[in-house]
């Protein structure tokens, strides 16, 4: 066999090679995690903020406004009460780690729901308690989980929480985002001149530490 059948030889197997390996696709990546979200109101949006930040699963949660039909209203015209919206936190959330039906475990015992238009000391339509469902499951549950507590509630007074379909939902001024994270002095003065952990004690007994 002389030089030149070699060359051609070996100039073939690597062109078969390179092409045979360009013919292997890529390995596929692993799928991220399906993520959901759950709209809840339940006065202050600062508050309702920490209960979920500490649960494992929980992506991330937004203070902001919804349902109203302002488009993008500002913190100053919904606290006049004046645009039809409640001040809510939007949640995104895991369901493999967490479920809805635990998100609603959460809501329930950090709010009061036998008020109508008030939480606490803040007073408004503004302020009223929902819970903003996204899909036909979310509002099977969230009947379910109000059901459940009129037959369990440790409060005689009647649940007036409402259960709605999720609208536009707007994030809130950057200020307000993680605001006990920014301001915890402020927060933590606020909440408690307020009396909410005093209400919520006295509707739910003193809360699992």
């Amino acid at each position: 066999m002389n030089i030149t059948t070699i060359l051609i030889l070996l100039a073939t197997i690597v062109t078969t090679g390179t092409a045979r390996a360009a013919d292997v696709p890529p390995a596929p990546s692993a799928s991220p995690a399906p993520l959901a979200r759950a709209t809840f109101a339940g006065g202050c949006f600062w508050c309702m903020e920490p209960p979920y930040d500490k649960l494992d699963g929980i992506i991330s949660t937004t203070s902001g406004y919804i349902g109203g039909d302002k488009p993008k209203p500002t913190y100053e015209e919904v606290s006049a009460g004046g645009t039809g919206h409640a001040e809510a936190i939007e949640i995104v959330y895991e369901p493999s780690k967490i479920s809805y039906s635990k998100l609603l475990d959460v809501f329930w015992r950090n709010i009061d729901p036998t008020t109508r238009d008030r939480q606490f000391c803040d007073t408004g339509s503004q302020y009223r308690t929902a819970i903003f469902y996204h899909d036909e499951e979310q509002k099977r549950l969230a009947e379910a989980s109000r059901a459940a507590l009129e037959r369990s509630k440790p409060f005689p007074q009647p649940i007036v929480t409402e259960i709605v379909p999720a609208g536009t939902f707007t994030a809130a001024e950057d200020y307000h985002q993680d605001y006990y994270l920014k301001n915890p002095v402020r927060y933590r003065f606020y909440r408690f001149s307020c009396g909410r952990d005093q209400r919520l004690e006295e509707l739910w007994g003193k809360a699992d530490k």
